[in-house]
């Protein structure tokens, strides 16, 4: 089966799968595992490179999106002579990846009639599913059995550390300018990792705050993890959210329980990684309590 994976997420569960070496093509943001690197590019971002604060970015992304406009190119001609048996997209964030409806019109275009598939997990437990779906399609249903077992032993353990430990009430940011708060997953991985999630949003769309709902919740950490963001530029949008007077009076702030997290690689990708995701909060929230149990 020769597989286009247009979701970074879907490559992960791919090669975690075995399957590497069937993937013929991937998005521009496919950086994982590094396999991924050398496969054909069949996206391109179409954010302009002028955009430099989380605020400009937002306000772009929301007027293309309320127009219908795509923030991602789709390279049709790579697409057709790829050959794919298989494309796996989402239809769960028009933000995120290239659009269901270009992906399905590019692929009504093919010869073979691919089967377009969509992943849309809203849970942990959900991304551990399309673990198994990816799997029962591409024939190998016993290889998502040995993975989500893994995968399920490490969630055991380490929900048993985090089990006697306080659990810190927890924020986490998907977006700095405006803040945004966690959704879908998210709020999973966090209470996995000893965190109460605040304001958060479990199996839904991440959601503007107002600056005085996050002072009254006065969580006792905060995460920023903007969506498609590296470890620098996260670090780079804690600096941002400093002109805020709001953030600087955060309790957690001012006690230095405020932490940036590569959110493209561990909070906002929903494949395998998202259990090593709740290790790292649980060992930023918990330090060496985590370590003494």
């Amino acid at each position: 089966m020769r597989i286009v994976s247009l979701l970074p997420s879907s490559t992960e569960i791919c090669f975690s799968l075995g399957l590497g070496d069937q993937v013929v093509g991937v998005t521009h943001e496919c950086d994982y595992p590094p396999e991924a690197l050398s496969k054909p590019k069949l996206t391109r971002s179409m954010l302009p490179e002028s955009l430099q604060t989380s605020a400009e970015i937002d306000r772009h992304v929301r007027a293309n999106v309320h127009q219908g406009s795509s923030l991602y190119a789709l390279d049709s001609d790579l697409l057709e002579q790829l050959a794919p048996d298989l494309i796996i997209t989402q239809e769960l964030c028009a933000v995120c990846a290239v659009s269901y409806e270009i992906v399905a019109g590019a692929a009504k275009r093919l010869r073979g009639d691919p089967r377009v598939i969509s992943l849309e997990p809203g849970s942990l437990e959900d991304v551990f599913g399309t673990i198994e779906t990816v799997a029962q399609i591409c024939g190998v249903p016993e290889r998502a059995t040995v993975v989500v077992a893994q995968l399920r032993s490490r969630v055991a353990a380490l929900r048993s550390m985090t089990s006697v430990l306080p659990r810190l009430r927890t924020l986490l940011l998907e977006w700095p300018d405006p803040p945004m708060n966690a959704g879908h997953w998210i709020p999973d991985i966090v209470e996995l990792a000893g965190g109460e999630p605040v304001l958060a949003n479990a199996g839904g769309n991440s959601q503007k705050l107002e600056w005085n709902a996050i002072t009254q919740a006065d969580p006792d950490a905060v995460f920023v993890a903007p969506c498609g963001y590296n470890l620098p530029a996260a670090r780079a949008a804690i600096r941002e959210l400093d002109a805020f007077p709001a953030w600087r009076a955060l309790r957690a702030v001012r006690e230095g329980r405020a932490f940036a997290i590569d959110g493209n690689a561990y909070v906002s990708r929903p494949g395998p990684r998202l259990v090593e995701s709740a290790e790292i909060l649980a060992r930023a929230l918990h330090g060496d309590a985590l370590v003494r149990v």
